[in-house]
């Protein structure tokens, strides 16, 4: 098997999954991995686990460097089953490894599998001497699961940073400057979006202490790791988690018989006007994972549907769930549609935004049946002004 170091003392012994294509609702085209690093030191310590079907693939790589009875530490930063179902494999081969947690994260993995092993409960300050490299250990509950803790090794000066800076990306590179950046990147907003995005007030709290530390690497859970890229990855987040954003306006909309179509591309054409960017997404063939990712940035969202049974279609009120749970800030919002003989699209909208956390300033539109030219100048009207909101806001 292909042999890849982090450091002198430090391997990658996690799998590329080349085949998920949906992560708990969140679409992933290039795949996933469930990255374990082996740190080999005069103790010898494993930094989470995998996925249990890749299990016998994670002890292969670690029986290439060292003995699995050989492993002294385990390392659970995260009880989610990506990352530790496959620890009741792995202590087969290693039964007398203690496996290191937070008080949260010990709970969850005997409720998970039923067993009990040789807990040691660490909180935030509590350090692990391995010899030449120590393991300073740092809980962040709430990023994004109670459990969840980061650690940081010293003298190799590698951040294990769990679910954070992660990427959903197969590929054959394990590091960020083997590979397109850009593609990186985009995968690293996408995943913020889609599983970050109501953390970010935890995720400024975490980036402010890593500030303290000498980092030459950060290893994440997932994806690629880090370490020509580190600085623009770190301020990716530090904007993020303030929500912050930009002059770019998200149009997310489900038609029925064309009108609220129109009148969809008649508000963009209004945002265009007005010198804000602007997208453009049918929800009955839009991916919503990729949707969720161009909004994390966006200053404004609009929302339109047709009207069915009083409410919304049922494409924009999944939409409108997921957002309710991600929780955007620093957001206007509007709603737009096309009813018949009678409305109520635009309120549903309305109230779910404003349990998002969007702020709805700015009346809506809405008209009967097919739109008008005066209703369709008042279509652009509506997006111009709206643009206008949100220049003003930025």
């Amino acid at each position: 098997m292909n042999q890849v170091k982090l450091s002198e003392s430090v391997y990658y012994v996690g799998a590329v999954d080349w085949n998920t294509r949906d992560f708990h609702g969140y679409t992933t085209p290039r795949g996933v991995t469930y990255n374990s690093y082996l740190i080999v030191d005069e103790k010898v310590c494993l930094i989470d686990t995998v996925k249990a079907p890749f299990a016998q693939e994670l002890l292969d790589r670690v029986s290439q460097i060292i003995d699995p009875a050989k492993i002294d530490y385990i390392i659970t930063n995260h009880i989610e089953p990506d990352h530790s179902s496959a620890l009741p494999a792995v202590m087969e081969r290693a039964p007398q490894a203690k496996v290191l947690l937070t008080e949260h994260g010990r709970t969850g993995i005997i409720k998970h599998y039923q067993k009990s092993y040789d807990f040691q409960v660490v909180k935030e300050g509590d350090v692990l001497d391995l010899g030449r490299n120590k393991l300073h250990f740092v809980p962040v509950p709430m990023l994004h699961w109670p459990d969840s803790m980061i650690c940081y090794l010293t003298g190799e000066q590698i951040l294990f940073s769990n679910d954070a800076f992660g990427q959903h990306i197969s590929t054959t590179k394990r590091f960020d400057d083997e590979n397109d950046i850009h593609e990186v990147l985009y995968e690293a907003e996408k995943y913020y979006a889609n599983i970050l995005l109501p953390f970010g007030k935890m995720v400024v709290k975490a980036v402010d202490k890593l500030k303290e530390l000498p980092i030459q690497t950060i290893a994440p859970s997932h994806g690629v790791v880090w370490r020509k890229h580190i600085p623009d990855i770190v301020a990716k987040y530090q904007f993020w988690g303030q929500g912050k954003t930009t002059d770019k306006i998200i149009i997310a909309y489900d038609s029925m018989w064309g009108s609220t179509e129109r009148m969809a591309r008649q508000i963009l054409d209004g945002v265009a006007a007005a010198g804000v960017t602007g997208k453009l997404y049918k929800m009955s063939t839009a991916d919503r994972s990729e949707v969720i990712r161009d909004v994390l940035e966006a200053g404004g969202v609009l929302i339109g549907s047709s009207t069915l049974n009083n409410g919304m279609l049922p494409s924009m009120g999944a939409l409108m769930t997921y957002l309710k749970g991600l929780r955007p800030t620093g957001k206007v919002g509007a709603a737009f549609g096309a009813y018949g003989w009678g409305g109520g699209a635009q309120n549903a909208i309305e109230e779910m935004m404003k349990s998002a956390g969007i702020a709805v300033e700015q009346p809506g539109v809405s008209l009967k049946w097919v739109p008008d030219e005066a209703e369709m100048d008042k279509c652009f009207e509506f997006g111009r002004e709206f643009a206008q909101k949100v220049l003003a806001r930025i």
